[in-house]
């Protein structure tokens, strides 16, 4: 959830640490901090609630010079947003300082067991229990830090990502990672640590990315060593970046959400390069192939997700059930690992993540591993932790997303579940040749149908404002567009705290009918397709009750167009393909509603990007 930098080199470390935290302010941006080893062998710490910004002002007069420093962004979980619980954290002796992802869920016995020991704590956190328990291992065992943070962190419970700074040893950084990402890039001389790549690609192509329950000493001109808890020695292992610094920039556009709309023709381009043929006939996926028989034997597919990732999940078991007729059954992580579910060998588990290191999706992997199912993961992230641990999998090469709020991730994860659905289905038979040729063919249309979509841009801004002071929406959709209600529901509530609710369309009769007013804006998804004219009735019923219908529905219609208050078209397709295009309108209405009430549209209140906590 935070985000974490650190560097060593010959470099002045605070530039690099300071623009690494705005890279990673997606994270988290409740409070901020810095800690750098200054030529005099001074450790000095310097916090501020807010964002980053912030800490940088409070900085301005402040002693930040130094070649070896961390920072911390700051999502909040023990403790609230406030400078005493902003990271780094010393410790008793404020000769370590420690920054952290994660939650040591253990913290209160440790707490109480370092307070009978004379320690005592300045903030609320978890972490500052972290960082006194490595200082009382190292002084308690007399033993050299990677020692103290190796025996200490065989005490705790929980996920956490680390890294330490010890005055005494200007020129060392001491990292660990369990539950949370962590990675290393190498430089020419140099050093970088950071929860992900975004602060590093600037700088080095070169990585390393820790697996769980390793520690990493990286030491000013020496090799980077890792060892695990245990004490086991690791080969590093050197990775390529497949990211530019120019993903990570707005390119013009005022939010980064806006970009990542309209780069959506270009991401799915990228999404099905090398997978769908020149031709446009044929899809071949690796992930598939390699693991043909798996998928053709699979008695059931349970799909595991979060949040708009969940969403891509349900229009995936349109799909697959569609294409392939086997049985698909779509589960919230969070749920899913604590209910006990029944998960037998023949299963095959999809679980999807943007980051890739979704802490409760990756956990309900462990659970479905343990007994015996497949993995196969669909993430954007390289690397990542749940690519890592899956059995196979397919990369959506979405590239970077830095808006929290999640819209080219969610077309890539469908467009490669579909792919994915239209190969187990020709492989099965159940798929007619026809059929499959004439949605292949499709999906290679759907970039250039985003960008009519997108042409529309400029009229949703204008009638959007109409929609500004609504305090309610309800988002309306049936068969492959029910998900599409839900995240275009979702997308609403993240970013202009406007609170909405997706149902299918039928099931308004069933008690959300009561809210329908004049006040009430409905969105209604109605392509034209299978249930078309059931939607036209719920239209109708919610015109009835004076209610004000915005629709998206499929050009050319002549029906739905003459009883709805606003229209937005978009190109006809395939019924399994239309929430490609329909998702995309929501999209903007939410993005223009959060900035004509003046939101922090990349930065929504209380959210960050990567939830790798519980």
């Amino acid at each position: 959830m935070c985000g974490i930098v650190g560097y060593v080199g010959e470099r002045d470390a605070y530039p690099i640490l300071i623009k690494g935290l705005h890279r990673l302010e997606y994270r988290g941006y409740d409070s901020a901090g810095v800690a750098l080893i200054n030529e005099a062998g001074k450790l000095n710490v310097f916090k501020a609630k807010g964002k980053v910004a912030e800490l940088e002002s409070f900085v301005t007069d402040k002693d930040t010079t130094g070649h070896i420093g961390i920072a911390h962004t700051r999502w909040a979980t023990h403790g609230e947003p406030n400078t005493a619980n902003a990271h780094p954290h010393y410790s008793e002796s404020e000769r370590l300082a420690i920054i952290h992802n994660g939650i040591i869920e253990n913290y209160s016995v440790l707490k109480a067991g370092l307070t009978q020991e004379g320690y005592t704590f300045k903030s609320d956190t978890d972490t500052e229990v972290l960082v006194q328990l490595i200082e009382y291992t190292q002084v308690d065992r007399q033993v050299d830090l990677r020692t103290a943070v190796q025996l200490a962190l065989q005490q705790v419970v929980g996920a956490y990502a680390i890294v330490v700074l010890d005055q005494e040893h200007p020129d060392t950084l001491i990292a660990a990672r369990k539950g949370s990402p962590l990675v290393v890039g190498i430089g020419d001389g140099e050093y970088f640590l950071a929860s992900d790549a975004t602060p590093i690609v600037e700088y080095t192509d070169k990585v390393i990315y820790i697996d769980d329950e390793e520690v990493v000493t990286i030491n000013k001109g020496r090799d980077v060593e890792i060892v695990t808890i245990g004490n086991v020695q690791k080969t590093p292992e050197i990775k390529r970046l497949e990211m530019s610094l120019s993903q990570l920039e707005k390119g013009g556009y005022p939010h980064f959400m806006l970009k990542e709309i309209f780069e959506q023709p270009r991401t799915l381009t990228d999404s099905m390069r090398g997978r769908i043929n020149v031709r446009q006939d044929n899809i071949s996926l690796s992930g598939f192939i390699d693991n043909r028989e798996r998928f053709l034997n699979a008695k059931r597919i349970i799909i595991t997700a979060c949040g708009t990732s969940w969403h891509a999940g349900l229009i995936a078991m349109y799909a697959i059930e569609e294409f392939a007729r086997i049985p698909v059954e779509v589960e919230y992580s969070s749920e899913f690992r604590y209910r006990k579910p029944v998960i037998d060998k023949d299963d095959v588990v999809i679980a999807i993540s943007q980051s890739g290191e979704t802490a409760d999706t990756l956990a309900a992997i462990q659970l479905a591993k343990e007994h015996g199912a497949f993995i196969f993961s669909i993430c954007n992230v390289v690397g990542a932790s749940i690519p890592r641990v899956s059995h196979s999998g397919c990369y959506t090469h979405a590239g970077p997303e830095i808006g929290v709020a999640s819209t080219k991730a969610f077309t890539a994860q469908v467009v490669a579940l579909t792919m994915l659905a239209l190969c187990i289905g020709r492989e099965k038979g159940t798929l007619s040749p026809d059929k499959y040729l004439a949605i292949v063919r499709e999906l290679g249309q759907i970039p250039d149908k985003i960008e009519c979509v997108l042409g529309q841009d400029k009229r949703i801004a204008e009638f959007a404002k109409m929609f500004m002071y609504a305090q309610n929406f309800i988002y309306l959709g049936r068969g492959y567009n029910y998900p599409v209600a839900l995240e275009g529901a979702l997308k609403l509530k993240e970013i202009s705290y406007i609170h909405a609710e997706g149902y299918p369309a039928a099931e308004m009769k069933h008690g959300p009918i009561a809210l329908i007013s004049s006040e009430m804006p409905v969105v209604v998804v109605a392509p034209r397709c299978g249930t078309y004219e059931k939607v036209v009735s719920n239209i109708q019923e919610i015109k009835a009750r004076k209610g004000r219908v915005i629709a998206i529905v499929t050009e050319g219609d002549d029906l739905i167009s003459k009883i709805a208050d606003f229209v937005i078209e978009v190109p006809c397709t395939e019924e399994c393909l239309t929430p490609l295009l329909t998702v995309i309108p929501l999209q903007l209405i939410a993005y223009h509603i959060a900035v004509v009430k003046d939101r922090d549209v990349d930065q929504p209140r209380n959210l960050a990007k990567s939830v790798t906590v519980e």
